[in-house]
């Protein structure tokens, strides 16, 4: 099974909570056991699995990406000026695959999937959500 999750985000750089939308589709699969793959569509996009109790967390992942790739100083930039925004959904990767037990999402409990937006604000973000059983 496939589904589309569609988002809107606010900042340009920012870890939007996704949790409950990937479970969402899981719990119309019906599948209990198996995977469920999650990624983002788009170059200047990436999925990330973190901590979900501190929002500070995500805070310092922003604050530290924007520290290693800063924006204004790649080639990219003379075309559209987000080489950083590729750079880092490169770094952080466009997808994670999670296990499904029991038909929960096999996540610990400090754990929450985010979508991570590197070039909003945007009014139509994808994130393709494919579910698969073990059987």
């Amino acid at each position: 099974m496939r589904e589309i999750i569609h988002l809107q985000t606010a900042a340009r750089e920012t870890l939007v909570d996704i949790t409950g939308q990937v479970q969402a589709v899981v719990s119309t699969s019906g599948v209990r056991n198996g995977l469920v793959s999650v990624y983002a569509q788009g170059a200047t996009a990436a999925i990330m699995i973190q901590e979900n109790w501190d929002e500070s967390v995500q805070t310092d992942v922003v604050n530290f990406l924007r520290k290693l790739i800063p924006n204004g100083v790649w080639l990219h930039d003379a075309q559209d000026g987000n080489g950083d925004a590729h750079l880092k959904s490169g770094l952080v990767g466009p997808s994670e695959t999670i296990p499904l037990i029991d038909g929960e999402l096999g996540l610990s409990r400090w754990q929450n999937v985010f979508f991570c937006e590197f070039d909003g604000p945007r009014k139509d973000r994808r994130v393709v959500c494919t579910v698969l059983a073990d059987d």
